[in-house]
C-alpha cells in the first residue's frame, strides 16, 4: 500500500458507476477511487466533475483492479460543469466544423469581446469515439482547457459539454463533441446557452446511463 498527495481534478462518473476518477493536475495520472465507505461521506458525495481538490490517496499501484481511497481532501477551486446530450449542436460548432478535422478547433464566443470559447473536439481522436463518456471518466484530458482556455483571459469558470447523441449510441450523427467554455465574464452568455438547453444551475446534469448495461 502506498500514498500519493497532490492536486486532483474530479470526474464524477455516471450514477451507475460506484467510483470517482481523479486526474492528477500536474502529472496527468488518472486514479480510480471508491466513492463510498468514508467517515465524512457527505464531503465525498458533494464532489462534482470539475472540482479541484488537494488530496491524499492510498492504494496499490501494482493492482489496476483495486480502486484507491481518499484519505483526506480539501477543495482548492474548480470549474462548474454540465452536460447536454441528444440535442442539436450550437451554431458556432455547426458553422466552424470542417469535414475531416482531426484536431480540436476553437471559436470565440461573445458579441463585443470574447468571454467564452466553443471547443470542437473530433470524435476520431477519442477512446472508442465517445465524447461525454470520456469526459465523465476523465479519459479526455481537459486540464489545459480548464486552467488556460484559448481566446479568453483567465481560467474557465464553467463548461457545458454538448453531444448530439446519447452516451449509449452505437453510431454518431456528428463526428465531434463540443465544450462551451466560459470565463468569469461570460456568465450572462452562459445563461443564454443554459436557457436554450434547459440546463438549470446547481442540478446534476449527468446523463442517466449505465455503461455496464446492468
Amino acid at each position: 500500500m502506498s500514498t500519493t498527495t497532490g492536486r486532483f481534478r474530479v470526474y464524477r462518473v455516471f450514477g451507475a458507476v460506484p467510483h470517482i476518477n481523479l486526474r492528477d493536475a500536474e502529472t496527468d495520472t488518472l486514479y480510480t477511487v471508491y466513492q463510498s465507505g468514508y467517515a465524512d461521506q457527505d464531503a465525498v458525495d458533494a464532489l462534482r466533475t470539475g472540482d479541484l481538490i488537494e488530496a491524499t490517496l492510498s492504494g496499490d499501484p501494482t493492482d489496476d483492479d483495486e480502486p484507491w481511497r481518499i484519505e483526506d481532501h480539501e477543495p482548492c477551486g474548480g470549474v462548474t460543469t454540465d452536460f447536454v446530450v441528444d440535442e442539436p449542436m450550437p451554431e458556432a460548432a455547426r458553422t466552424h466544423w470542417h469535414e475531416g478535422d482531426t484536431q480540436p478547433r476553437f471559436v470565440a464566443l461573445g458579441e463585443e469581446e470574447p468571454v467564452g470559447v466553443c471547443a470542437i473536439q473530433p470524435r476520431e481522436t477519442l477512446p472508442r469515439g465517445a465524447f461525454v463518456p470520456n469526459v465523465l471518466t476523465g479519459l479526455l484530458p481537459l486540464e489545459e482547457l480548464f486552467q488556460s482556455p484559448p481566446i479568453i483571459d483567465g481560467p474557465a469558470a464553467e463548461v457545458v459539454f454538448v453531444d448530439a447523441d446519447p452516451p449509449d449510441a452505437d453510431r454518431y450523427t456528428k463526428p465531434y463533441g463540443v465544450a462551451l467554455v466560459f470565463g468569469e465574464a461570460g456568465r450572462e452568455l452562459a445563461d443564454r446557452y443554459r436557457e436554450e438547453y434547459d440546463l438549470p444551475r446547481g442540478e446534476d446534469s449527468r446523463p442517466d446511463y449505465d455503461p455496464y448495461g446492468i
